[in-house]
């Protein structure tokens, strides 16, 4: 799978006319949006198993990559670790179940499922712990190679610094980095196409910086085919946009795009009963709608934890029982969703754009899409994700540069219906994908022109 960096030269800072740049190409040449779900493979119950079903929830969800969670206990000779061929075959069904639906793979390692993983002592490696946990990663690397469908690899999963003696800057410089280094180098000699996704430090409790676990990166990784992939769980408003900017300033001296790759402050078991009050349903709506719209106008993916039901919750914050499951039934897979957060989650957005995305923005309120790009017809057919189900249930209609116009009526079930066409439009490129609720074009009217596109609701002013 060839990606790109996209990355324009001049600095602009986040707004909401800013230019995107941040991003990644496709093997087409497409600008695309990575968005979708933390995957388990198992919680503190047991396993978890997802089968095609769940995998179209996730689409009409707006999922088109997962980060599916490994366990270093079954892939790694740590002790109390052994590879597990049974626990490959679960991944080869998972990859297989995301590719059938169009939904790429990020594979994240966890240290979970080893006797104990000691990071201080991981960080001296007197024992060669580098060489068994790259070669725990081989195992992955060789076998999914060859799979387009695998985008890459979040390598190290929140990096700790514990009781070491050592500034978290001095432990970056001197650990993080040239382990980050290590790995990469030794994944390319395998598939030099396949992205590194790197993250910072997770910084000890209680030493956060502007409500920030994550220490700040502030050296160069010297290496190519790498994304940021820093987690967010902002639970104050006030300091999302400070912490977006400095994972922007980061980004770009490690000149790498972002891609968040986990987001979303946990849920607390009483929340799911409390409208309002501190962290109730709707103060939760507004704080994800809030992050959502920063991600946006930075124009970078996102990868929300976790596509899981609510067999068990975790007590290690203040306000009790928590966790980040989106859906609150007490089954694996979940069905029962947490709407005052999926709902944002699962907001309209350009998933793959033949040509260059400018800007785009989901106005809650307004349940109003807006987009502009540059087209490049040579790359394939665009993908819009609407979500109609959820976010249209009166219809939508689809306004291109004011002159085209075509909309979608429930109630018809006939697809897009045109209004209003321009002299080089053709209305037959325009298909409503009922199935994925995705918008496809599969030509823009004009290639290599600026448009602008609106989603709008309803269908009242074209009867």
């Amino acid at each position: 799978m060839k990606f790109k960096y996209l990355f324009f030269l001049t600095f602009l800072s986040i707004s909401l006319n800013a230019q995107i740049k941040h991003g990644l190409r496709d093997e087409l040449g497409r600008h695309i949006i990575p968005r979708g779900f933390v995957i388990n493979t198992n919680d503190h119950v047991g396993e978890v198993f997802f089968n095609s079903d769940d995998y179209a929830r996730m689409v009409r969800m707006g999922a088109n990559t997962q980060v599916i969670r490994l366990e270093l206990g079954k892939l790694s000779k740590f002790p109390g670790g052994k590879l597990d061929r049974k626990y490959l075959q679960k991944l080869d069904t998972l990859v297989a179940l995301g590719k059938n639906w169009g939904i790429k793979t990020v594979f994240k390692m966890t240290v979970y499922g080893v006797d104990e993983f000691v990071w201080e002592t991981f960080w001296k490696n007197n024992k060669k712990e580098y060489k068994t946990y790259i070669d725990a990663w081989k195992v992955i690397w060789k076998r999914y190679a060859q799979e387009s469908y695998v985008l890459g690899y979040d390598v190290v999963n929140e990096p700790r610094k514990l009781t070491m003696n050592i500034s978290y800057n001095d432990l970056t410089n001197k650990y993080l980095i040239p382990l980050y280094q290590k790995i990469i180098d030794e994944s390319q000699k395998i598939n030099s196409k396949k992205m590194i996704l790197l993250q910072s430090i997770f910084m000890n409790k209680g030493e956060k910086i502007d409500n920030n676990q994550y220490s700040e990166i502030t050296a160069p990784i010297n290496r190519k085919n790498i994304i940021f992939a820093p987690h967010i769980y902002q639970d104050n408003i006030d300091f999302i946009t400070r912490n977006m900017n400095r994972f922007d300033k980061e980004s770009d001296m490690i000149k790498a795009p972002i891609l968040i790759g986990e987001w979303g402050f946990p849920t607390f078991a009483t929340t799911d009963t409390i409208i309002d009050g501190k962290l109730g349903q709707l103060k939760y709506r507004e704080l994800y709608i809030r992050t959502a719209e920063v991600f946006d106008r930075m124009g970078v993916g996102s990868i929300k934890a976790w596509f899981l039901g609510n067999r068990t919750m975790q007590n290690f914050l203040p306000g009790g029982p928590s966790t980040w499951s989106i859906f609150s039934d007490k089954t694996d897979a979940g069905t029962v969703e947490r709407k005052y957060i999926t709902d944002v989650i699962s907001r309209p957005y350009p998933q793959a754009i033949a040509g260059t995305i400018h800007s785009f923005m989901f106005n809650h309120a307004k349940r109003t899409l807006s987009l502009r790009v540059k087209s490049d017809n040579t790359k394939g057919a665009s993908k819009i994700f609407i979500g109609a189900n959820r976010h249209y249930p009166d219809g939508f209609s689809v306004i291109v540069n004011d002159n085209f116009i075509m909309y979608y009526n429930p109630l018809k079930n006939v697809g897009l219906e045109t209004y209003k066409t321009a002299k080089s439009s053709n209305p037959s490129d325009f298909i409503w994908d009922r199935k994925t609720q995705k918008l496809i074009i599969l030509s823009w009217p004009e290639n290599k022109k600026d448009y602008q596109i609106q989603i709008v609701p309803g269908i009242q002013n074209f009867k």
